[in-house]
Parts: structure tokens; C-alpha cells; sequence
């Protein structure tokens, strides 16, 4: 006969035996989280390692920014190609309903542009009218700059030299160009002071009109904290005088490249000018035509390509210098 204590270690006591039962989380060596990056497992560990960035696991992640530039790319350049198409489809239609002799097709203007590009003269015209306008507006710039400043900055000076620019937006760049060829004759003096002077006035404008609005606030604090000339410089004036720089700029270059067109035509033997009188004088449309797109073509890659890349950059330069 067993008494009630020689069962004690069998008998259970209402606890349920832990060793071997589950506990109710779930091991974490080797089941996915959900949020692991796809990989290869590694033989003989049982272990998963992820793929570097750019493999074939990555799946269309890694043509997503491709496919954006390009995309970018259609948007930016679309509206422009199709412009294109159907002035060149319009053109065509004309030449075929008027004289083939005053409205060329656009197979004979082709031709024009392929010869006049394949024999090199038009990178050696352009260069030459390239030439003068860069060194025409170099000189209106520093003379721009400095008229503008001192304008926004005294008001003498304000009172004097704002109905001087105002003056020389009015004159027609015609004008400049016929008074530039009788003063100079046909020297190198004659396309840059014409340009000089069709570009500063615009320019100067800009400038005067980017100084005065700056904050008087800011310039009091300069002063009270006595910034030196060189941290005004690149701390003040320089971020608050960055857009009316460019927008003069490119004011002044489109007064600029029509100037250079017109001396060259008028007083010069060399240039696109003067290959436009020439064409002009042989009346040979489609070489007229030619010249023409090749320069507006050249024109539109240094404004769209240059002067808003560079005031893009200046434009974050601005922001960080502000921040």
C-alpha cells in the first residue's frame, strides 16, 4: 500500500513543464522580418546575405533614374523637336504652293547648311562675330557695373545717369551700328563700341534697379557689425545683385547679337554679318536662310545651354550663401 507522498515525483503540480514547450515567440535566426533586402543564402551557414545595391535583385529599382532622366529629357526637348517638325512641314508646304525661288524648300536649304558647315567657313565666320561680341560686352559690362552701383548708391549720380540709360534704350541698335561704321570705318573698334553701347544701357538698369532693392536693414548691419569690403562683397552684394547680373546679361547679349549682325552686314568683310550681305547680294534665299539658322541654332545652345547652366549654379551658390 503507497502512502499519498511516494507519488511525489511523478505527480503533477499544475505547472506545465517549460523545457521543451514552445514559449510562444517565434526564433528570429533564420525567418524573413519583411523588411530584408532579398539575398543569397550562404552554403554550409544556413544564413541569407543581401545583395549589393545594383544587382538583378534589385528588380526595377535600378532603371528607375534612368528612366526619369529620360523622362526629364522628352519634357525639356519634346516641345522644342516638334516646333521644329512642323515649321519645317509649314515651310515646305509654302515652297511647294509659292515660287521655289523666294521661299527655297527645305531640301535646297539642307543642302546650303551641309556645305556651308562642311566646308568650314561658318565655324570660322562665327568664331570672328563671336570674337567681337565677347569683347564688346566685356566693356559694357564694367561699364554697366560701375554706372549701376553708383546710381543705387548716390543719388546725384541717380538723378544724372537715369535719363542717360533710359536715352540709350530708346536708340535702335540700327543707329548704333551706321554711327559706329562712319566713326571707325571697318576696324575692330567699330563692332565692339557698337555693342558696348546697345548692351550697357540694359544692363546698367538691372544693376541699378538690383541695388536699390536691396534691404537697407542688411546694410546697416554691415555697417554696425563693420564687415570688412571683402565680406560684403561675397555676403551682401554679390547674392543681392546675382539675378539682375544675369538678367541684364541676357538682355544685353540678344541687343548685342542683333548689333554685331547689322555692323557686319553695313562695314565689316568678315563675319556672319558679311556672309548674310553676301548671300543677300546674290539673291540666294535658301544660303540666307542657311546662315541664319546656323546662327540662332549656336544663339540658343549659349543661352540655354551656358547662361542658365551658369545661373542655375549661381543660383545655389546664393542659397547657401544666404543659409
Amino acid at each position: 500500500m503507497t502512502t499519498g507522498t511516494e507519488r511525489t515525483g511523478t505527480d503533477r503540480t499544475g505547472a506545465e513543464p517549460t523545457g521543451t514547450e514552445p514559449t510562444g515567440t517565434e526564433p528570429t535566426g533564420t525567418e524573413p522580418t519583411g523588411t530584408e533586402r532579398p539575398g543569397t543564402e550562404q552554403p554550409g551557414t544556413g544564413s541569407i546575405v543581401a545583395d549589393p545595391p545594383g544587382t538583378a535583385s534589385d528588380g526595377p529599382t535600378g532603371t528607375a533614374p534612368r528612366v526619369r532622366r529620360s523622362r526629364r529629357l522628352l519634357r525639356a526637348v519634346g516641345p522644342a523637336v516638334l516646333f521644329v517638325v512642323l515649321a519645317a512641314a509649314g515651310w515646305q508646304l509654302m515652297a511647294v504652293v509659292v515660287d521655289s525661288v523666294l521661299v527655297p524648300g527645305v531640301g535646297d536649304i539642307a543642302g546650303e547648311l551641309a556645305g556651308i558647315v562642311v566646308d568650314g567657313s561658318f565655324a570660322q565666320e562665327l568664331g570672328i562675330t563671336v570674337l567681337r561680341v565677347a569683347l564688346g560686352f566685356a566693356l559694357a559690362f564694367v561699364v554697366a557695373v560701375a554706372a549701376g552701383i553708383a546710381m543705387g548708391r548716390n543719388e546725384f549720380v541717380q538723378r544724372f545717369g537715369e535719363p542717360a540709360v533710359l536715352l540709350g534704350l530708346t536708340i535702335p541698335g540700327l543707329v548704333w551700328a551706321l554711327l559706329c561704321v562712319i566713326w571707325f570705318g571697318v576696324g575692330l573698334a567699330n563692332p565692339v563700341i557698337a555693342v558696348a553701347l546697345s548692351s550697357a544701357p540694359a544692363l546698367a538698369l538691372t544693376i541699378y534697379q538690383g541695388v536699390r532693392s536691396v534691404d537697407p536693414d542688411l546694410l546697416e548691419m554691415a555697417h554696425v557689425y563693420r564687415f570688412s569690403r571683402t565680406t560684403r562683397l561675397r555676403r551682401l552684394w554679390l547674392p543681392a545683385l546675382a539675378p539682375s547680373l544675369f538678367a541684364g546679361a541676357r538682355l544685353g547679349l540678344s541687343l548685342g547679337w542683333k548689333v554685331i549682325v547689322l555692323v557686319e552686314v553695313f562695314g565689316m568683310s568678315s563675319g556672319v554679318g558679311y556672309q548674310l550681305n553676301n548671300a543677300f547680294a546674290e539673291q540666294n534665299v535658301a544660303a540666307v536662310l542657311a546662315w541664319t539658322l546656323l546662327f540662332a541654332v549656336v544663339m540658343a545652345v549659349l543661352e540655354y545651354g551656358v547662361l542658365q547652366g551658369l545661373e542655375r549654379r549661381a543660383g545655389r551658390w546664393r542659397k547657401a550663401v544666404i543659409v
